[in-house]
């Protein structure tokens, strides 16, 4: 916490990032510590896995932790997010995204962007 404090002094964001097998509970009760939570969905260290749904019920935990008390943190997500998927987890709670071989796999790069862009937008307008 005191690496989170140092950072946030300064006037930059500090966030935590946690990996697939990483329970989200224990941080729950540091986010008021953080700007931002990313969610990793697949294993980090290589792009192009699928992501694993079971990572999904950290989303929706950790934004209901945000929504709850009204917490100033971005709830990202890395891994596996595609147009396949992207509106369903923007509505799990998710509100940032890294979306790469999504991305860099496009044909048309900034179609594909615009397209991600509207289906999270989707997604965050039906929250559930």
């Amino acid at each position: 916490m005191a690496l989170a404090r140092s950072i946030r002094a300064i006037g930059a964001r500090a966030g935590v990032a946690i990996k697939p097998g990483t329970d989200v509970e224990p941080f729950l009760d540091l986010l008021q510590e953080f700007d931002q939570l990313l969610v990793m969905t697949v294993e980090p260290g290589f792009g192009g896995q699928s992501l694993i749904e079971d990572t999904l019920a950290k989303v929706s935990k950790a934004r209901r932790k945000i929504d709850s008390e009204k917490l100033d943190v971005w709830l990202q997500v890395d891994g596996g997010i595609d147009e396949s998927n992207i509106e369903r987890v923007a509505s799990l709670g998710a509100d940032t995204f890294v979306a790469g071989s999504a991305v860099f796999k496009a044909d048309d790069r900034a179609k594909q962007i615009e397209n991600l862009r509207n289906l999270a937008d989707l997604g965050i307008k039906h929250r559930h």
